[in-house]
């Protein structure tokens, strides 16, 4: 029987993506593991991986193609034995069980997505027996779970239809159980039906273009990225509420030590340093250190209790064509300046060419948002759910300042922490913005 090749799920939030390329053409013969095609998402570009052996007997979604939904067939594959014209031919059907398809390299499971899932179907009527945990709420009314996955999840007391799955269309496999028993990768509850009416943009297409003289626009169509930061930020602000922390920074010392480190950097063979750090390293340093410091700030806010992280995973907000990208620094507080330095220079190199992986790019613990070098010297920032912080990065500049009765002339920089009500009140919030105060302005205690 032809095996269906459909559109992968590469990330939880994935609903669209773009076939950007085919490495195989018909009549080509693949095997498990062969990268067959390339496939743009909001926010990178990933290969897939075929998951079956076979010949490639029809192409139906060309390269080129943008928008194609998840689940979509786009290839049939003949199987071993199979007539390749035969199945060429075969109109493509979908199953009732879940189908084969190809695969992306595996990546961590992402946290569940800003916005709340749907709800799941009614309970069965009590004259009909009730479906087991692991027929429920996923593609048809089901959810696709390996026997291995069902029996852990029994074992571990999980409900298997709760658990994030990371294989193909979704499957909940082992690893997303063992990930399940820490608190990672479950979904949100179903949230309540409510009375209260959804909120609605305030004009629509029309009435917007209608201000406008018919010919003096021009109409670019959104893609992806700028969809999914549409989508994330309106959620964000309408969902979390939002305090904001300004503070000025004295950052002489900083640059100071900044010039010396820079200037001890070994060189290569060709005469170049190893590395050549820049204030913003400094920054995440800072943050991630603070946040050790503030244990208690350092959490993701979800319904059923406060998810306290042991590590600083700090973000960072990278500029892209289109939009942006907070590529991760996992274990910030245990990593030298020199190399948060070298992963940043590599993340922002990857990420302007959208070659980010998904566990690159999704979780985190906080984020940084730097427009110093914009010349910016105050803004806010939008959380980005699951953080409960974001800390945005103004200027360093020159300013008076009253020491001693007297007025000196000192390097200054302005920074504003966003932070998430429900999970930091205002003293906790003061307390980690302080803590990152003294750090920044004291580097040498990043070391301590």
């Amino acid at each position: 029987m032809p095996i269906n090749i459909l559109m992968p799920a590469l990330s939880p939030t994935m609903e669209k993506g773009n076939l950007a390329k085919w490495l195989k053409k018909e009549g080509d013969k693949v095997k498990s593991g062969d990268v067959i095609a390339e496939i743009e998402t909001d926010k990178a570009t990933m290969e897939v991986e075929a998951i079956d052996e076979g010949t490639i007997a029809k192409i139906l979604v060309p390269e080129g193609t943008q928008d194609v939904p998840v689940n979509d067939v786009i290839a049939v594959l003949a199987g071993e034995g199979e007539d390749v014209k035969a199945a060429g031919s075969a109109k493509p059907s979908a199953s009732a069980a879940p189908p084969k398809a190809a695969e992306a390299p595996a990546a961590a499971p992402a946290p569940a997505p800003a916005a709340p899932r749907a709800a799941p179907p009614p309970a069965a009527p009590a004259s009909q027996p009730a479906a087991p945990a692991a027929q429920a709420n996923g593609h048809g009314g089901r959810v696709f779970s390996s026997p291995l996955a069902r029996r852990l999840a029994k074992e571990a007391g999980i409900d298997v239809g709760m658990v994030t799955g990371t294989g193909p269309h979704g499957r909940v496999v082992a690893r997303d159980v063992e990930q399940a028993k820490s608190g990672k990768g479950l979904k949100a509850p179903a949230a309540a039906p409510s009375s209260a009416p959804s909120i609605a943009p305030t004009m629509s297409d029309k009435q917007i273009l209608s201000l406008f003289e018919p010919g003096s626009y021009d109409i670019v169509p959104h893609d992806g990225m700028r969809r999914t930061i549409a989508q994330r930020l309106t959620a964000s602000i309408q969902n979390v509420p939002h305090f904001y922390l300004t503070i000025d920074c004295d950052i002489g010392k900083l640059l100071a030590a900044r010039e010396e480190i820079n200037a001890a950097a070994p060189k290569d063979k060709e005469k170049k340093p190893l590395y050549k750090i820049s204030v913003n390293d400094f920054v995440i340093k800072a943050m991630a250190v603070a946040l050790q410091r503030i244990p208690n700030c350092n959490v993701s806010w979800t319904e059923s209790g406060m998810v306290k992280h042991h590590h600083s995973d700090v973000g960072v907000a990278v500029a892209m064509p289109g939009g942006l990208i907070t590529p991760i620094i996992r274990k910030a507080e245990t990593k030298t300046l020199s190399t948060i330095s070298n992963e940043m220079k590599d993340f922002a190199a990857r990420a302007r060419s959208r070659k980010l992986k998904p566990e690159e790019y999704q979780g985190g613990t906080t984020a940084v948002s730097n427009l110093g070098m914009y010349g910016i010297s105050h803004f806010t920032a939008v959380i980005n759910p699951p953080h409960a912080t974001i800390l945005a990065v103004g200027t360093s500049e020159e300013r008076p300042v009253v020491r001693g009765g007297k007025i000196e002339i000192a390097h200054m920089m302005s920074v504003t922490l966003s932070c998430d009500h429900r999970a930091i009140d205002g003293a906790l919030g003061a307390e980690l913005i302080g803590a990152f105060k003294q750090l920044i302005e004291n580097p040498v205690m990043m070391m301590v």
